[in-house]
């Protein structure tokens, strides 16, 4: 009789959470928002923007928790194993959502079944960057002196997984060569080794990359897209430059636990689409080199399509590296 009341006092409970007029008062606390990287990066750099002006529109605090480790993989795990009350949130894209977990055998989480999706707000470039004393001095005598050297040079990444990771992965691929990985827990720190000379190079999103560029602090060679990145206007596609199948730009979004409420999961979506649509928030990303999506893009539906086809997308180019992170 006692577990019998405890379950009934549970459905309860869990009624109310999920009831509409509860979902309708949301929110009406502060939301963490999880950032899987290290402060200081590309993810780290867009969530801040937005999370601001989220913050106006909601009327609650969009608390930033920068959880890295693992290219991503630690607070992804922690967002999937959050209550489902609309209360803590992650902030993710291309890495966590579509190519870390294919690295491993037996990944720590599903992307799809684990979550659920709000809404793409956010897509950005990779640029081909090297310490500033890094001796080729276009993209073709980069590949051939990397090819050379490759035994004594070392890329660095936000982490094993993590899309500059992959993205490195693939121009190993593309030069025929095997250089050595030094993972970080977040393009941040990776990024201040790499304008201290500790590490030869990386691809790196145009966001955090381009400030250092201007600064004549690192060396560019070329951006991995289909276009060349905003701001970054002068520096070719690897494409333009012969060299195909390193399109690995980055997009971001947000995602829910699985069982959110649909209510809460909307009205994210509604109020991340009307953030990324204020004047002052497009320029600011624009300065950054981060284009905001289109609005047929933004939707929870679109975004879990999305999801499950770049995962497909992602398969076959990761299983050809043949790196495995198990």
């Amino acid at each position: 009789m006692h577990k019998t009341i405890l379950s009934i006092a549970a459905a309860v409970a869990f009624a109310a959470l999920t009831s509409p007029a509860v979902a309708q008062e949301w929110p009406n606390r502060p939301v963490t928002v999880v950032v899987p990287f290290a402060a200081g990066g590309p993810v780290d750099t867009v969530s801040r923007i937005i999370a601001a002006r989220l913050s106006e529109i909601l009327g609650q605090q969009m608390v930033i928790e920068n959880v890295g480790g693992a290219g991503g993989l630690t607070g992804t795990v922690r967002v999937a194993k959050a209550a489902p009350d609309g209360y803590t949130v992650l902030l993710s894209g291309t890495a966590v959502l579509s190519q870390n977990p294919t690295f491993r055998k037996q990944p720590p989480y599903d992307p799809l079944a684990d979550f659920v999706h709000v809404a793409l707000f956010a897509d950005s470039a990779r640029v081909l960057i090297a310490r500033k004393d890094f001796p080729p001095n276009n993209f073709k005598e980069f590949m051939a002196y990397v090819k050379a050297n490759q035994g004594t040079l070392q890329y660095g990444s936000a982490g094993a997984g993590s899309g500059s990771h992959t993205c490195a992965i693939l121009l190993d691929g593309a030069m025929g060569a095997k250089v050595t990985h030094v993972p970080y827990r977040g393009a941040g720190p990776a990024m201040q080794d790499l304008v201290g000379g500790r590490i030869d190079y990386m691809a790196e999103q145009i966001s955090t990359a381009t400030p250092q560029i201007k600064a004549g602090t690192v060396k560019a060679y070329a951006t991995f897209g289909l276009d060349r990145g905003p701001g970054l206007e002068s520096i070719p596609t690897a494409e333009e430059l012969g060299v195909k199948g390193l399109d690995c730009g980055a997009w971001s979004s947000f995602s829910f636990p699985k069982g959110t409420p649909e209510a809460i999961v909307q009205r994210l979506a509604k109020a991340s689409s009307d953030a990324i649509d204020t004047p002052a928030l497009i320029e600011r990303f624009k300065q950054i080199g981060v284009v905001v999506t289109a609005k047929d893009r933004r939707s929870p539906e679109y975004l879990t399509k999305f999801v499950k086809s770049e995962i497909e997308r992602w398969v076959a180019p990761i299983k050809a590296s043949g790196v495995s992170l198990d």
